[in-house]
Parts: C-alpha cells; sequence; structure tokens
C-alpha cells in the first residue's frame, strides 16, 4: 500500500460515514459531488477534458449525471477501486492522487466548518508530511505566483519550504498539510499568516486556485 491507496481509502471511510449529501469545503459541492469528480477524473478523460476544453463540457454534464446516479456503495467502490488498467493515472498513482485524495479528504471532513473561524486538523504522519512537501512545492509555484505580496511559507520549526510572488514579505506558517490546503485556497486552515496588515489581508482574500 502506498500512502496515496492510504489516503484513498481514509476518505472513501469518511464518505461512507457521512453519506451522499454531507457539505465539503468545495462550494456548492455535496460528498456525492466529491465522488463524482474523483470517479470521473481517473476514469473518464473525454468528460474530465471539459475542464480545458469548453465544447466538451454538454457531454461532461452527462457523464457527471450517469455517475452521479449510481447507487452510493456502487461509486464507494468505484472510488476506493482506483484508476482502472487504461487510465494514465494507475501507473503513477501514487504519484498523482497523494495531494488529490489528501486534499478532497480534508474538503470532506471540514465540510460546513466556519471558513473564518479555527480549526483543529488531524494529525499526519511524518512520511505523510514528508510526501506532501513536493505537491506543495508544485502548487504553491502555480497558486501564488499572482500573490499580491512576497508569501513564505514555512514550517513552526523554521524550514522555509517556498518564497514565491512579489511585494512586501508576509510569512504563512502552518505544517505541510496545512500550506498545502492554503496554497489551494481553502478554509478553514490552521496556519498563521505575518507580515504588514495590508499584504496579509490582500494574501488572505487572494484567489489562488489550480
Amino acid at each position: 500500500m502506498s500512502l496515496a491507496r492510504d489516503e484513498r481509502a481514509a476518505l472513501v471511510a469518511t464518505l461512507r460515514n457521512v453519506g451522499p449529501d454531507a457539505p465539503t469545503m468545495c462550494e456548492g459541492w455535496t460528498a456525492r459531488d466529491l465522488a463524482v469528480h474523483l470517479a470521473i477524473r481517473e476514469r473518464r478523460l473525454d468528460a474530465a477534458a471539459a475542464m480545458i476544453l469548453p465544447p466538451l463540457s454538454g457531454h461532461a454534464r452527462s457523464v457527471e449525471a450517469s455517475y452521479a446516479a449510481k447507487p452510493w456503495p456502487v461509486l464507494m467502490r468505484t472510488v476506493l477501486d482506483g484508476p482502472p488498467w487504461y487510465s494514465p493515472f494507475r501507473p503513477l498513482d501514487s504519484v498523482l492522487n497523494l495531494a488529490e485524495m489528501f486534499v478532497h479528504h480534508e474538503d470532506l471532513l471540514r465540510g460546513g466548518a466556519d471558513p473564518t473561524g479555527p480549526f483543529l486538523p488531524r494529525k499526519l504522519s511524518s512520511a505523510m508530511n514528508r510526501a506532501l512537501e513536493t505537491p506543495l512545492s508544485l502548487v504553491g509555484r502555480l497558486t501564488l505566483a499572482k500573490a499580491p505580496a512576497r508569501v513564505t511559507l514555512g514550517s513552526p520549526d523554521g524550514r522555509e519550504l517556498l518564497t514565491v510572488g512579489r511585494g512586501e514579505s508576509v510569512a504563512v506558517t502552518g505544517s505541510v498539510g496545512e500550506l498545502l490546503l492554503f496554497a489551494f485556497g481553502r478554509a478553514p486552515v490552521d496556519v498563521t499568516v505575518t507580515g504588514p496588515q495590508a499584504a496579509v489581508d490582500a494574501v488572505r482574500k487572494s484567489e489562488r486556485s489550480v
């Protein structure tokens, strides 16, 4: 079992526990919507391509509706099974899916929480924290490139994990998992943001998505 497979199994266990109508951190998405997204991403590249090819949007909606209509236990099994043999995600599952499973698991665990309030995250293993450093670097460079400040992501022990952007210096401190969620624009997250107040407010309000 890889960390990606472990996180996938944990995500599916949470999905089964909360049910298809549970809220998520993804605005407008229920647990069923999240599960449909995960299944289509790995199994229906023709529909997933609609994200970059708008003319396919009608086809994508049709595919999404067909997956959303599946019985919940069947959809859970589909997500748990992961990429089929023909999917390019299968040989690269441990590389491409760790951050995807982690972020969407947190979307589910934090669904319904006050995005402006404090949140106590689950404790991750040291192996998971190390593994998430690579996607954090990749995602952070994409989502924070146009940040309205020079943003430094760092760990509580003083390690600087990434610096990107231009302008006044803003430091975001937290565990690797929380920093990854911050880079994806999720809230609530357990991070501390310091720097000139105007720059801090601007960074918090900035669009951060892939």
